[in-house]
């Protein structure tokens, strides 16, 4: 494996200071950078630090001084090329799944899968792909996605659920959690049927457990998906081919939202809040109750709200 010749990373003010000290310790020559707040140069090594709190590392001598000086010295813990030491599971080939739009009363309910190995874990070192939760932007959230669909070696897919078409499957299903099953399976059978694209083969499918039984996914799963290893975990997000899936399924979560407004002409909030109540009651006197499953989950109290319609009676949640 090549050795490092560029780094990233962000340091805190007193982190800065530290390494400030040791530049001029160690005789860097200092240099003039636009917005930063200091740079040096020594034996073919850059280190400049900018006002952003931006970190930047380059040269032949990169990742030596990665090891030897910022991770014990400035950061304080060991990081770089220590991940599969670690954790061996993060470089195995397999599948991350999640969805996107179960909270959100208007918009579809979107379920992705993406295939990783170690030449896309490697890829992504420094992408910044993380679970969507903690991306700020869409547009970033859209930036994420490309990369994702670009790199070399990883295979996706995406299965959006549009509202009637879930209207209908949760008419059928009477749960959240079915439907949300069905989709992970689906998934996992439109990657499997990739196969031929991925080297070397999946060992294992990861996603989100969000039932109180694994048994949920694993009973909805077709024929090829019952040839891999199912793992279902709480916060399965922080594995990276999760958080890959998060993002493409958030992506096309808001994509298709984004749609929606332009349709009908009117802002359709995420989530489900009391700006969501009054969008759902604009929406009905704008285009008419009928319309309201074209956009929304019609089982959200909401929509009973929305029509002016009592609302069942909440069930007090007891630990059996």
């Amino acid at each position: 494996m090549k050795p490092l010749t560029s780094y990233t990373c962000k340091l805190t003010d007193e982190q800065a200071a530290t390494l400030q000290a040791h530049l001029k310790e160690y005789n860097f020559k200092p240099r003039e950078v636009p917005y930063a707040r200091f740079a040096g140069e020594k034996d073919k090594l850059n280190v400049v630090f900018y006002e952003s709190g931006k970190l930047v590392v380059q040269g032949k001598g990169t990742q030596e001084f990665i090891e030897f000086v910022i991770e014990p010295e400035i950061l304080k813990q060991a990081r770089l090329g220590y991940e599969a030491v670690l954790n061996p599971d993060l470089m195995l080939p397999r599948f991350g799944v999640d969805e996107s739009g179960k909270g959100d009363f208007f918009g579809p309910l979107c379920v992705a899968g993406v295939y990783v190995n170690e030449s896309v874990v490697k890829a992504w070192q420094d992408a910044g792909i993380k679970d969507s939760k903690n991306i700020s932007s869409d547009k970033k959230m859209a930036e994420l996605a490309k990369v994702i669909r670009e790199t070399p070696g990883c295979v996706t897919s995406v299965v959006p659920i549009g509202n009637e078409a879930y209207n209908r499957l949760y008419g059928s299903m009477r749960s959240v959690n079915t439907l949300l099953a069905w989709g992970h399976a689906r998934i996992i059978e439109n990657l499997m049927g990739q196969r031929h694209q991925m080297n070397p083969l999946p060992v294992r499918a990861i996603s989100d457990q969000f039932a109180s039984s694994k048994d949920t996914v694993a009973k909805a799963l077709m024929t090829m998906g019952r040839e891999i290893e199912l793992v279902q975990r709480h916060k399965a997000e922080e594995d990276l081919a999760v958080a890959a899936a998060s993002i493409l399924a958030r992506h096309e979560f808001v994509t298709r939202l984004a749609v929606l407004e332009k349709q009908f002409g009117m802002k359709l909030p995420k989530g489900a809040s009391a700006a969501v109540d009054a969008a759902a009651k604009e929406f009905i006197a704008k285009h008419g109750v009928e319309n309201l499953p074209k956009v929304a989950k019609m089982h959200f109290r909401t929509a009973l709200r929305a029509q002016g319609l009592p609302e069942p009676a909440k069930t007090e949640w007891r630990k059996r």
